[in-house]
């Protein structure tokens, strides 16, 4: 069948529209991505300004009729944690419905979690053993692990790029006293118990544009290799690469292969929390994956209409 997912994120609202079944890899069909970096669009009360909800209900009608028009069979929109965290999250979501009939759906934090770590139990398999998973997005960030398809610990931090870059950064590059404050911020966020459970894994995965671009600089296979290309990120290279972006503005980062001129202002960010959750959970290399959230929405899907 063919099934439209609509992830409306911190920074894009994208659309995918997969042709998938049970048992099958979904295949994607069209793509579409809108950038609103809603996470930006807060009040001084928290709450998602007129102009963000404008502009959210515009994508939302966009990618229903873009949906509608391939022949998708159905629309399943999910929002993380810019619209989760904002104090009009309800308002909002009724106007969308109201206005676009997309039933807009907030996940938590650790169903992010949990479905993304689906996804990656997918992608690597049964061999894998037991996965540990981690997640960095624009508002929080991810961790999962377990031996079974659901993850026997699921936590969520708010560590996203985008969040700590709004909140710690503020010179670009930044100077040595703002890192400083940053680093001593998320490893007390990192001091979290259940961080405590997540030992004894097989694999360290890591998903996510952030993961991604940081594990291309530190040499990992271009996207022009395809998606079953092998693909890694040690501590070390991590280190080197983070070494090297801070001192550098995010007009330059962008211009650096596999880094995306709207995400570069908070890839720096980025590093520091990724290199601090490997360094507090002791892992040495994470293995990407290209698979994540919304891939991990479609597979329950599916196995929901199987088993219903």
């Amino acid at each position: 069948m063919r099934l439209g997912v609509l992830d409306v994120g911190s920074n894009t609202v994208h659309l995918l529209v997969v042709d998938a079944h049970r048992g099958a890899h979904p295949w994607p069909a069209h793509s579409q991505k809108e950038r609103l970096r809603l996470a930006e669009q807060l009040g001084e009360a928290g709450e998602l300004t007129i102009a963000g909800a404008d502009a959210l209900v515009k994508a939302c009608a966009q990618a229903k009729a873009a949906a509608e028009g391939l022949g998708a069979e159905e629309l399943m929109a999910f929002a993380t944690s810019a619209v989760r965290d904002a104090t009009n999250s309800a308002q909002v979501l009724r106007r969308v419905y109201e206005e676009t009939g997309v039933d807009l759906k907030v996940l938590s934090g650790e169903d992010e979690a949990r479905m993304t770590f689906l996804a990656v139990r997918r992608w690597f398999g049964w061999s894998a053993g037991r996965l540990l998973v981690l997640d960095i997005g624009g508002g929080s960030l991810e961790l999962a692990a377990g031996i079974d398809e659901a993850p026997t610990v699921a936590v969520s931090l708010p560590l996203g790029a985008g969040r700590v870059t709004r909140r710690w950064l503020n010179a670009d590059p930044p100077g040595a006293a703002e890192l400083a404050a940053l680093e001593s911020y998320v490893d007390e966020q990192l001091m979290h118990r259940e961080l405590d459970e997540l030992k004894g894994w097989e694999i360290a995965a890591a998903t996510s544009k952030t993961f991604r671009s940081l594990a291309r600089l530190a040499g990992a296979a271009p996207s022009g290799d395809g998606l079953w290309a092998p693909r890694a990120l040690t501590r070390r290279g991590l280190h080197q690469v983070r070494g090297f972006i801070q001192r550098i503005p995010s007009a330059g980062l962008a211009e650096l292969d596999g880094v995306s001129a709207s995400r570069a202002h908070q890839l720096l960010a980025g590093a520091v929390v990724a290199e601090a959750a490997m360094r507090r959970l002791g892992v040495e290399e994470l293995r990407i994956c290209p698979w994540a959230l919304r891939e991990g929405v479609i597979l329950t899907r599916l196995d929901q209409l199987t088993t219903g």
